[in-house]
């Protein structure tokens, strides 16, 4: 069977909006078992969390491939191009390659459509990741939960080592309504007698964490205990971050990335890879994989003058962190604020954080289903005082913010990581 790019994306997006009821990994197991369990083809480093996963992983994939492992890399969501989401070695997945692997991977897709129910888009996704990593062949796969965890579709990999990044409240809907309740469902990663490396953690999060360590007999290896952030400071362009990891210490590391988060995800990317390799890494090879880090949507500048930065912080946690790195990182006389949140995030939480940095608001929704209407996402900044406008899409917001804006201004575009999406095509004029 042919497949066209255009094609697959079709059938692809034919599987959205997805909506599941209740947990259910029977689609994807059905799918990986007719394909013969690729995802047991390879080691498995497997990420989770609320905030920090996306970061997390992609450090871990550069640390991996740094050290001579081919290693797969598998992340949500995408900003421009699905292909975004499958890399190796820092290329991304060509589109005739995965048209092709969408053609092998289609019968089995409709069989299981048949026989067990319609696979959802993102079990999709996970089963091509699942597929071409051991087609490529690759020697490590590094997988990022969509949602949870222990429900995930990510979550049929053999795991030799967890990550659970800090756990919050958020998807409450779907995985609360407890802190304990999403700790749960996050740790249900950890595998038997495998590794988990837990970043800093709320109690309750993370005695539900330990318990599931000691129920299966995982190794914990602890952030603040095992291994940890020993110091950073601010340097152009990012900053300098030392490292005490599970088997060595990693001094003055140039991070260009932003904020503690980002450093914190440093150092459990290399507990991560410590863990795995069980050793203290290559020197060279982690200031090459820290040196060379990105995080596309995450404090990315994308214009000067004004100064322009995209974040998808999308929860109260999230908007935490940014508002807490962004005058660490950047300097403006007015800020102003393009801000798109989903119906189903705290607004009130998220407006709490981010209200005491803007001068000026510019409310707007993406395209997506999911997407809270722009009035009231402007009610809540301008019931803290910020002047505040609405307007239909984020270009349309973008473009009033670059209008009002000054050179010495900066303008933050933020809410989720679909307004930055959307932000990226409207500033760089892509389709």
């Amino acid at each position: 069977m042919t497949v066209r790019f255009a094609e697959a994306l079709a059938e692809l997006e034919a599987r959205q909006p997805e909506h599941m009821p209740e947990p259910d990994l029977e689609r994807i197991r059905s799918l990986a078992a007719l394909l013969d369990d690729p995802q047991l083809a390879y080691p498995t480093i497997h990420v989770t969390g609320t905030n920090g996963k996306t970061t997390t992983a992609r450090l871990v994939a550069a640390l991996a491939c740094e050290h001579g492992l081919t290693t797969g890399l598998f992340t949500s969501p995408h900003l421009r191009s699905v292909t975004e989401r499958f890399v190796v070695c820092g290329e991304p997945i060509d589109e005739e390659t995965f048209a092709e692997e969408y053609a092998h991977l289609l019968p089995f897709l409709r069989l299981v459509d048949e026989r067990v129910g319609r696979v959802t888009y993102f079990e999709a996704l996970t089963a091509l990741a699942y597929l071409w990593f051991a087609d490529k062949p690759v020697s490590l796969g590094v997988f990022e939960v969509g949602m949870g965890g222990a429900w995930d579709a990510t979550n049929l990999v053999a795991g030799d080592v967890a990550v659970i990044c800090p756990v919050g409240m958020d998807h409450v809907a779907e995985l609360g309504p407890t802190l304990e309740d999403i700790a749960r469902e996050k740790a249900g990663i950890v595998k038997a007698g495998k590794v988990a490396v837990v970043r800093e953690q709320p109690e309750p999060a993370l005695r539900v964490i330990e318990g599931r360590c000691e129920e299966v007999s995982a190794r914990l290896v602890l952030e603040g205990r095992d291994f940890g952030l020993a110091s950073r400071a601010v340097a152009v362009g990012g900053q300098l971050v030392t490292v005490a990891g599970v088997h060595g210490r990693y001094e003055d590391l140039f991070l260009p990335l932003h904020g503690e988060h980002a450093a914190r995800s440093a150092a459990a990317a290399l507990a991560a890879v410590e863990s795995l390799l069980d050793r203290a890494l290559d020197e060279g090879a982690v200031r090459r994989a820290v040196g060379g880090a990105t995080s596309p949507g995450r404090l990315e500048v994308v214009a000067r003058h004004p100064l322009v930065v995209l974040d998808g912080a999308h929860n109260p946690q999230a908007a935490e962190a940014l508002a807490a790195a962004l005058p660490e990182a950047f300097a403006w006389e007015r800020l102003h604020l393009v801000i798109g949140v989903f119906s189903n995030k705290d607004l009130e939480a998220i407006a709490e954080h981010l209200a005491p940095l803007a001068d000026r608001a510019y409310a707007c929704r993406t395209a997506s289903v999911r997407a809270r209407p722009a009035e009231e996402v402007a009610a809540a900044f301008s019931s803290r005082g910020v002047a505040t406008q609405s307007f239909g899409s984020v270009a349309e917001a973008l473009e009033a913010a670059r209008a009002a804006a000054d050179e010495t201004d900066l303008i933050l575009v933020t809410g989720s990581l679909y307004t930055v999406a959307d932000a990226r095509r409207a500033l760089l004029e892509e389709p």
